[in-house]
């Protein structure tokens, strides 16, 4: 049987994702140090592990509602009010997903119709341009730039808007960057959307991880509410990546076709995630700040340390990565980590896999101890000084 016949053309024409391919490498090897995964380092905070396992000694194990349940919905739409003076109706607005990536491909299949255009700042995470493919739309990159500290411009926007524009992806905080979108550079894009059709896709799993100013939501802005499908989720502000625990929150038009593919896809997300949610909403502000801290201390040492190095280090306000540029080595991104994976077993990923324009960085992740950021920036520096002869 000739499977290249039989099977999707849309997903064999899908690429992997380019980070796995050094995970897959990093496997093999042994004394590996990888500052790669963009996975909190910390537990899952005890009382939230306590509530999930107390949902189980309770024999909570059915199926929940196809939107989840209903308190967790109600907390979810607390969250946003008091955090963000957004106003979600838990009944309408609000879906609990299968992490943040359901609600964003939910999201993206709900609105974007075959040869529909969906613009999408890069870098950016993987994820984006592979559903909008799958779902036969047409992504259109931004590419964003250091000198204007990675975020999107208004002028970018405006002239990337064409007539079958449909959806404009915001990825900020940003992986891979660490980039950060302020109240007035969102103005200035709700100033170009106003009088259009366009949606937007705002994906702010990163929403707690900001440093030195509070994270600012698109739906915040006036007129913006309405065309906008926020994202969100526990996985980074909690550090409960393995529960799958995300939300999603739209008008009630939007979101009543997303709970129909998520119905039919999902049924319902993880019944003791759910549970533990609740306990993360209602108990779990302090986990968040100290572990903030922790990342922000670390965020520091890692921007010195590549700069002492001799690599320049563009300084991420948010989420928990860095993404140094490697131009000076003379090396493609592909190159340098390849090379430092094999000769000093570091593992990074290279700032192509996150679109094109990401060549000549490299994604690193400082999600990990300070020890073991030391122990990595040592051997990128002895990497780095070889190069040089």
């Amino acid at each position: 049987m000739d499977f290249n016949k039989l099977l999707n053309r849309a997903v064999l024409d899908t690429k992997p994702s380019g980070i796995r391919k050094y995970f897959d490498i990093a496997e093999k090897m042994e004394n590996v140090i990888s500052l790669g995964v963009g996975e909190p380092d910390f537990a899952t905070p005890w009382h939230i592990r306590q509530a999930g396992i107390q949902s189980l000694e309770d024999k909570k194990t059915r199926y929940t509602a196809n939107r989840g349940i209903v308190t967790l919905r109600q907390e979810v739409s607390k969250y946003l009010n008091r955090k963000y003076n957004l106003c979600y109706n838990a009944d309408s607005d609000i879906l609990i997903t299968v992490g943040g990536s359901e609600g964003i491909d939910c999201a993206i299949r709900a609105i974007v119709n075959p040869g529909d255009e969906v613009i999408i700042p890069q870098p950016s995470f993987v994820c984006y341009e592979p559903i909008v493919r799958l779902a036969g739309g047409v992504p259109v990159f931004i590419n964003t730039v250091e000198e204007n500290d990675f975020r999107l411009t208004a002028n970018q926007l405006k002239e990337a808007i064409s007539d079958k524009t449909k959806l404009l992806i915001l990825p900020y905080p940003c992986n891979p960057t660490g980039a950060i979108m302020a109240r007035d550079d969102l103005e200035a894009i709700a100033a170009v959307l106003k009088d259009t059709d366009i949606l937007i896709l705002s994906d702010e799993i990163y929403c707690e991880l900001t440093y030195g100013s509070n994270h600012v939501s698109i739906a915040e802005i006036d007129g913006m509410k309405e065309r906008t499908v926020l994202i969100g989720g526990f996985s980074k502000s909690h550090s409960m990546t393995g529960w799958r625990m995300g939300y999603a929150c739209a008008n009630p038009e939007v979101m009543k076709q997303m709970v129909k593919i998520h119905q039919f896809a999902i049924m319902s997300a993880p019944t003791t995630s759910q549970f533990a949610a609740i306990e993360a909403l209602q108990n779990g502000d302090d986990d968040i700040i100290k572990m903030r801290n922790q990342y922000d201390a670390r965020r520091r040492y890692m921007v010195n340390g590549f700069n002492k190095i001799g690599l320049h280090c563009f300084e991420p306000k948010g989420a928990f990565y860095a993404f140094p540029c490697i131009k000076s080595t003379g090396l493609s991104s592909n190159e340098f980590c390849e090379r430092l994976l094999r000769e000093y077993r570091v593992a990074v990923i290279p700032g192509d896999a996150f679109g094109e324009c990401g060549e000549g960085y490299i994604r690193v992740s400082y999600c990990y101890s300070i020890d073991h950021i030391e122990e990595a920036l040592k051997r990128i520096e002895l990497f780095v000084n070889k190069l040089k002869g």
